[in-house]
């Protein structure tokens, strides 16, 4: 067996036995990191010697008998999250030089569970993307090609970092953030479960922010159970987040062998969209009987305002964001262009710090939010936005669990979609629609497409009862028995 080829849960164990040292494991990865990064761009900025005293750290309470499951784990820090005394750009010319002097919460609490941080991954700017192609330091490349192709595939976005960091073996898992689909979507392109938690039950202090509303921590990793395992570290109440939510963490692992029987899932006519790729449909279907073997009752439900979802999205998630992203003015902290006066300072600033496309959304955000359009937009996107939450509470009065697929393609290529903002817009089609009802929910790789790529679906759940996702999410997990690898990886 290849040290790569251990999983969290596996590698704990091994570490454990002292079969392997946290220190073998980091150089492990800080090897593979050197060789392949340069090629996926999958990193931002790389830590090899902080990871190795952070392992060092990790024998020693392996040895002392203090070590959690995630002791020793070389992870992934997608770049969104402050790092104290490493730096952290949100993927941004204008975060360049920033050095946060203080750790997020989340990272935090990683760091103390043991976890080796091997670097900062890269990102869509501010994680704004389907794609990671907005990065201001290149785009990342996926490790998984078309059969008998060389083409560059995008790994999704805007966590397209940590997923390719994950598929390609250069981390065990990846801290990731989803605001419209970004943990789970580059987790179906790149064959990895990504989960995002209900809206508060990760803190959100110390993440670079985008649309305070929506966005949510969560992880990604190469099974069900890791994922569950990294969910248990990274949750919790957080007197430092305002929209952190007071609530006991469960063992989210207790969960995975609950298995489905007499569980209703609910089944979306609306996400039989035109358009969408045959082979997605398939496999929902495939699904479906997947769980219905299992015991599972299936249940046709309707989600009535889910065609609302992205136009929605598209107008909460700029406006948000064009007001979080006011404060990097050249002035605080960040880059720094000198004009003329103090209005020329700014323009010069945001001109050369920021990217086309969060300078799109910013003009969106600042349109929508602007007199005479606040209450013909905004006001109204917030009021849809309150229907589609009804939508989904109506469908959990009914069932348990809903399944969907979670892309409506698999990875595209690098250059395919580049020049059509609204067509990159259409990949979250699938995952906009639970993110701004603030539920649960969960992408698990469950086969292949003809060309060879990994395909997801997605399971949503009631606010708060990630359990339920966790287990319908490992009883598709045990069926689909999903374990093909990217051509790029380290072996």
């Amino acid at each position: 067996m290849s040290i790569f080829d251990y999983t969290i849960a596996s590698a704990a164990k091994a570490l454990k036995a002292k079969e392997i040292s946290a220190v073998e494991l980091t150089t492990a990865y800080n090897k593979a990191v050197a060789e392949l990064n340069p090629r996926l761009n999958a990193f931002i900025t790389t830590t090899p010697d902080l990871a190795l005293e952070q392992a060092k750290a990790a024998d020693a309470r392996i040895a002392d008998g203090s070590a959690t499951p995630l002791t020793g784990i070389p992870i992934a820090m997608k770049d969104l999250f402050c790092t104290e005394g490493v730096r952290t750009t949100a993927a941004s010319k204008i975060l360049e030089p920033f050095i946060p002097p203080y750790e997020s919460t989340v990272s935090g609490k990683l760091k103390a569970a043991g976890a080796v941080m091997l670097g900062k991954a890269n990102l869509d700017e501010f994680a704004m993307g389907s794609a990671n192609i907005t990065s201001g330091y290149g785009s990342v490349e996926n490790p998984w090609k078309r059969q008998g192709e060389v083409a560059k595939l995008v790994p999704g976005g805007s966590s397209g970092g940590s997923a390719a960091a994950v598929a390609a073996r250069m981390a065990l898992a990846a801290t990731g953030t989803d605001t419209g689909g970004s943990i789970r979507q580059p987790a179906a392109f790149t064959g990895l479960a990504g989960i995002k938690p209900t809206y508060g039950r990760c803190s959100r202090w110390g993440v670079v922010a985008f649309a305070s509303s929506l966005d949510q921590p969560g992880p990604m990793a190469r099974n069900v159970e890791d994922n569950a395992l990294l969910l248990n570290a990274m949750a919790g109440f957080d007197e430092k987040d305002s929209t952190s939510a007071e609530r006991a963490v469960p063992d989210f692992t207790t969960a995975l062998n609950r298995g489905v029987k007499g569980l209703k899932i609910g089944i979306p006519a609306e996400y039989r969209l035109e358009g969408t790729n045959p082979e997605i449909l398939a496999l929902w279907d495939k699904g479906i009987e997947w769980l219905k073997a299992q015991g599972a009752e299936i249940v046709d439900i309707s989600l009535p305002h889910t065609k609302y979802g992205l136009p929605v999205y598209y107008i909460v998630a700029p406006a948000e964001a064009s007001s979080n992203l006011a404060r990097y003015d050249g002035v605080r902290f960040g880059k720094r262009v000198d004009g003329e006066d103090l209005i020329d300072l700014y323009e010069r600033t945001r001109a050369e710090g920021f990217g086309a496309e969060v300078k799109r959304r910013i003009m969106i955000g600042t349109y929508v939010l602007s007199h005479g359009y606040y209450d013909a937009y905004y006001l109204k996107a917030q009021k849809v936005r309150n229907l589609i939450l009804k939508d989904f509470t109506n469908a959990f009065g009914q069932v348990d669990a809903i399944l969907t697929p979670t892309a409506p393609s698999a990875a595209f290529g690098l250059d395919e979609k580049m020049n059509d903002p609204v067509t990159m817009y259409l990949n979250d089609v699938f995952t906009v629609p639970a993110s701004l009802a603030g539920v649960p929910a969960m992408s698990v790789p469950a086969g292949l497409s003809a060309e060879g790529l990994p395909l997801g679906l997605q399971i949503i759940g009631k606010h708060f009862d990630e359990e339920t996702v966790f287990a319908v999410s490992a009883a598709i997990e045990s069926a689909a028995g999903f374990s093909a690898l990217p051509e790029v990886r380290a072996k």
